[in-house]
C-alpha cells in the first residue's frame, strides 16, 4: 500500500518526519556538536575484553584510551595515557610513564596498577577473551600462567612500578608493539566498579549498562536504547578535554543498507557505515563529495568448521575455495573497487608480500571434490552457509551459492542470523560454512596471522597445525624484520594450502559523510579518534 500522506516514520531509531519539515539532526547536530553515525548493527557488548568486531570497537574507542593512541591522519601510534615510553636495547622490555592527569570518569585517578589488574582479567577462564592470545603471544609468561605452568601471576610480565610507570617485559621484539597497545584488548579497567556488578573474572555482567559504567576516554556512556541508539557525551575528567570539540555522540544499530542510505539523504546521519552497493556507482560516477572512498586494510573470507564432516578434508575445502569467481564478485556484485583476495594478509604491507597458494581453479576444484568421494557433488551432504543479516552479505552468499551448484553439483543452504546471534554462533562453533571479516588491529602481517593460531580466541574454525604454531611464534621473538617477514610468509603457505578459511575480496572503505564533519582522515585501518572530529556549523 503506498502512502502519500503527512506520515511521520521511525526507522532504526531515527525519526524522519515529513510535510512540517523540521530541523534534521545533522543541521541541529552541526550547531551542537552533536555527531550521528550509522554503526551497522548493535554492539554485542561494551567489555572490551569480549568483543571482537569493529561496530564494538568504534563505540567503545569513546569510552575508553590506552596507552597509545591512534594518530587520525594515519592510524599511527601516538602517546595517550603513557606520555612517553622507554624501550630496552633488546627490545624486550618497555617502561611507560603514565599522565598524572589522567582519571576515570568517576573521577578516580588512572595507575600503573589498574593495567597490571586488567591484563589478570584478561588471561581469566571466566572471561574467555578470543583476544587474550595477544597477550599470550607477547607478554612474558602470560601463556604459561594461563596454562597453569607458572602459578605466581608477579611472574608475568606486567609490573606495576609505582603508580606512574609501567613496566611489560615481552617474550621477544616486536617494533609493532606500540601500535597494538592502541587496541581495546589492552584497554585499563575500572576493575572495582567490574566487582561490584558481578564479578571480574565473569563476561555478561550488569556494569557496562548507563548508570554502571566507567571509563577513562574522552567521553562517557549516557544511554544505551537496545536497537535504537547509544549515546555518549563528552567526559569532564578526562585528561585532555580541552581537545574534545564534540559534545555528544550518537550510535545507530542500521543493519540495512538502503536504509541507512536514506536516513543520510534525509539528514538524520553525519556518517554511514557502509553504502548500497547498486548506489555505489551513482554516488562515485557523479563525483558527489559526500562519497569517500579508500583502501582499507580488511579481508572478507570464508570460514570452514573444520569438525564438521566432509569440512574436515582439506580437499574439500580447497575444492569450495577454487571454485569461487572473486573476479566475477568483485565485478559484478560489489562494484566498489575491491580487488579479488589470494592470501589472508592484504596487499601492500610495507616488508611483507603475502604468499597466495591458491588461484581461482574450477577444474582443479572438481579434481579435488571428487577424490573426497563425492564425483560432480553425487553424495555430497547439504550444507549450511551462514552470514549475518545485510543485504551485501545476503547477494555474496547467494553468489557463491549457485557457483558451487553450477561447478561442483553440490547444495548450500542459506541461513541469516542477526548480528548478536551470528557472533554466538561463530564463538560456539555452530555453524559449517560463515561469512567471517577480519579488519587489522594494528598495521602489521601478525593482525592476521596470528588469528589463526590453535591458541587464539578468533581462530573458531577448529584448525589446528603444529608447524604453523611454531612458525608464528617464532615470528614473534624474532627481530630481524626480514627474517621474521620469511617466517610468516611460510605459516600463511600452510594456512592457504590446508584452507580453513578461504579469502574472496580485500575491501575497499565505501561509505558517505557529510562535507561539515572535520578531523575525518581516511586511513588503512579506517579508525578517526573522536576526540579530534569536529562539526562545522552551516
Amino acid at each position: 500500500m503506498r502512502f502519500t500522506s503527512c506520515v511521520s516514520v521511525v526507522i532504526a531509531g531515527l525519526s524522519l518526519v515529513g510535510c512540517s519539515k523540521p530541523e534534521s539532526r545533522v543541521a541541529q547536530g552541526n550547531r551542537d556538536q552533536v555527531l550521528h553515525l550509522g554503526n551497522l548493527s548493535e554492539p554485542t557488548d561494551l567489555d572490551p575484553h569480549v568483543v571482537t568486531s569493529m561496530q564494538n570497537f568504534y563505540v567503545i574507542s569513546a569510552l575508553f584510551e590506552g596507552l597509545t593512541g591512534y594518530n587520525p591522519k594515519d592510524a599511527s601510534p601516538e602517546p595517550a595515557l603513557a606520555e612517553r615510553w622507554d624501550v630496552s636495547e633488546d627490545g624486550t622490555v618497555y617502561t611507560f610513564h603514565l599522565r598524572k592527569t589522567a582519571k576515570w570518569s568517576n573521577g578516580d585517578p588512572v595507575t600503573a596498577h589498574d593495567f597490571v589488574k586488567t591484563y589478570r582479567r584478561i588471561l581469566s577462564p571466566g572471561v574467555a577473551s578470543e583476544y587474550s592470545y595477544l597477550h599470550e603471544n607477547l607478554i612474558k609468561n602470560a601463556a604459561a600462567f594461563v596454562k597453569g605452568e607458572v602459578k605466581d601471576f608477579a611472574q608475568v610480565g606486567y609490573l606495576a612500578v609505582d603508580d606512574h610507570t609501567l613496566r611489560l617485559t615481552l617474550v621477544g621484539p616486536a617494533p609493532y608493539f606500540p601500535g597494538m597497545l592502541s587496541h581495546h584488548s589492552w584497554y585499563p579497567l575500572h576493575l572495582s566498579t567490574i566487582e561490584k556488578f558481578g564479578g571480574a573474572e565473569k563476561r555478561g555482567t550488569g556494569w557496562t549498562r548507563p548508570g554502571n559504567f566507567v571509563g577513562n576516554g574522552p567521553f562517557k556512556l549516557k544511554d544505551w536504547k537496545v536497537n535504537r541508539v547509544i549515546r555518549v557525551v563528552k567526559s569532564e575528567t578526562y585528561w585532555d578535554q580541552a581537545t574534545v570539540k564534540l559534545k555528544e555522540l550518537n550510535f545507530y544499530p542500521i543493519e540495512s543498507a538502503d536504509t541507512e542510505e536514506r536516513a543520510f539523504r534525509s539528514g538524520q546521519l553525519h556518517v554511514t557505515s557502509t553504502l548500497p552497493t547498486g548506489k555505489v556507482d551513482g554516488y562515485r560516477d557523479s563525483k558527489s563529495a559526500l562519497y569517500q572512498s579508500h583502501p582499507f586494510f580488511g579481508t572478507f573470507f570464508l570460514r570452514f568448521n573444520t569438525k564438521v564432516k566432509p569440512l574436515e578434508d582439506p580437499r574439500v575445502r580447497r575444492a569450495l575455495a577454487l571454485t569461487i569467481d572473486r573476479s566475477g564478485i568483485v565485478k559484478t556484485v560489489l562494484r566498489a573497487g575491491q580487488l579479488p583476495a589470494f592470501s589472508l594478509v592484504p596487499p601492500n604491507l610495507p616488508g611483507y608480500q603475502g604468499r597466495p597458494g591458491f588461484t581461482n581453479d574450477v577444474e582443479l576444484g572438481r579434481k579435488l571434490i571428487a577424490e573426497a568421494g563425492f564425483p560432480k557433488g553425487e553424495g555430497f551432504p547439504k550444507l549450511e552457509f551462514l552470514f549475518n543479516t545485510t543485504d551485501a552479505n545476503k547477494q555474496l552468499a547467494e553468489a557463491m551459492q549457485q557457483m558451487w551448484k553450477r561447478e561442483l553439483g553440490i547444495e548450500v543452504t542459506l541461513v541469516n542470523q542477526e548480528a548478536k546471534v551470528y557472533q554466538a554462533s561463530m564463538v560456539a562453533g555452530d555453524y559449517q560454512i560463515a561469512r567471517y571479516a577480519w579488519i587489522g588491529d594494528y598495521l602489521d602481517p601478525s593482525s592476521f596471522l596470528d588469528m589463526m593460531m590453535t591458541t587464539s580466541g578468533n581462530n573458531q574454525t577448529g584448525w589446528s597445525n603444529p608447524d604453523y604454531d611454531r612458525l608464528m611464534t617464532a615470528a614473534g621473538r624474532e627481530g630481524d624484520a626480514l627474517k621474521r617477514a620469511a617466517l610468516m610468509q611460510q605459516a600463511e603457505t600452510i594456512l592457504m594450502t590446508e584452507m580453513p578459511v578461504a579469502p574472496v575480496y580485500y575491501y575497499t572503505r565505501n561509505y558517505l559523510r557529510q562535507p561539515n564533519v572535520k578531523g575525518w582522515d581516511a586511513n588503512l585501518l579506517d579508525i578517526h579518534p573522536y576526540k579530534y572530529v569536529w562539526l562545522e556549523a552551516q
